[in-house]
């Protein structure tokens, strides 16, 4: 399942509705009934969150994979009123609902790792992830990866996919945007996401010219491979078609070039390019679901949060809502004596 599952979040009445979606998607994913009861635990306390503080509220939940261990994640997203000290939120007690005040609390005691990004007067997202068994100690990964994959239309197919092979040394990424939207449109991506899984290791451009002949007989797609040098601090890139592709370092964003065409139609260039990437700077690549106006330095801070706060942010502000939308976010991060940090991967 490459697409994010969705769960409107507006009244009381749409709190159950959200636990049993998280609920089936868990027996899916072979949870336990315990462990279904925790995360159900979770979705309750944000979804409650929502009702009594926010408006807009959803919540999005996304399988996640590492050393053979399936996880689970679960974003919520509001314009609400945002807290003007979020450590503060954290504690237990503290309330502005009159209410016992361990919400906050109680979903980061119950997620494996918890992050929460807030501004006054436009809203909160907050971010947890589960995993039943931890995946213990596995190679520490470069790249860090958080991800927003949406349909236009609840329960119609997403014609947006997404792939991730890391390595140790070199990490590949896919976005597609299969023409139009619906189930045409998710064929095509689904066939790219198998052929790129296949491909390896070759470089983008060579990548997405087998792409563009893997995807004859089909709607064809606007897609975009990336190669992350680890070592180096290089991405080279090859894009095709309405992908949105960024390096994001601090109050610098460089746009890197994608051509006109149509994989697997005509595609008029095909050409890659290298861009520095330094330590700590962001890649953020997205389908043409999401409005191009959209700069991190508007909020203060966030690009220090996971990248799945920041991709779910940036959903939220700028998902245009006529097309299905995909923002992949992707940080470089140099290795620490000692550290181990889980993280999904799509090998």
């Amino acid at each position: 399942m490459r697409e994010t599952l969705r769960a409107r979040v507006e009244d009381v009445t749409q709190t159950g509705e959200a636990r049993r979606l998280v609920t089936s998607l868990c027996r899916d994913l072979g949870f336990s009934e315990l462990d279904i009861g925790r995360v159900s635990l979770v979705v309750t306390e944000a979804a409650t969150n929502l009702v009594r503080h926010a408006r807009g509220g959803e919540l999005l939940f996304r399988p996640l994979e590492l050393a053979g261990k399936t996880g689970l994640e679960i974003l919520s997203l509001d314009r609400g009123p945002g807290m003007s000290n979020p450590a503060r939120s954290l504690r237990d007690g503290y309330s502005t609902a009159g209410s016992p005040g361990t919400g906050l609390g109680a979903l980061g005691r119950a997620s494996s790792s918890f992050d929460l990004f807030s501004e006054l007067e436009t809203g909160t997202v907050l971010a947890c992830r589960y995993w039943p068994s931890p995946p213990g100690d596995v190679p520490f990964r470069p790249l860090e990866p958080g991800v927003v994959c949406l349909s236009m239309t609840e329960g119609e197919p997403c014609g947006d996919t997404w792939a991730v092979a890391p390595g140790a040394s070199k990490s590949s990424v896919l976005v597609c945007d299969g023409l139009g939207h619906g189930l045409l449109a998710a064929e095509a991506s689904r066939l790219a996401e198998r052929l790129f899984r296949e491909l390896r290791p070759r470089g983008p451009a060579e990548t997405v010219e087998a792409l563009h002949q893997g995807l004859r007989g089909t709607r064809g797609a606007a897609l975009a491979v990336l190669e992350a040098d680890h070592s180096n601090g290089v991405v080279r890139y090859c894009g095709v078609g309405n992908i949105g592709a960024r390096i994001v370092e601090g109050e610098s964003e460089r746009h890197m070039v994608s051509y006109g065409g149509i994989v697997g139609q005509e595609v008029r260039k095909m050409q890659e390019f290298s861009y520095p990437w330094p330590e700590g700077a962001l890649l953020v690549l997205h389908s043409d679901g999401l409005a191009t106006s959209w700069h991190l330095s508007s909020h203060p801070g966030l690009a220090s949060h996971h990248p799945s706060v920041v991709a779910a942010v940036l959903v939220r502000d700028f998902r245009r809502g006529r097309d299905d939308t995909t923002v992949l976010v992707a940080r470089r991060r140099a290795p620490l004596e000692g550290r181990i940090e889980p993280d999904e991967g799509t090998a």
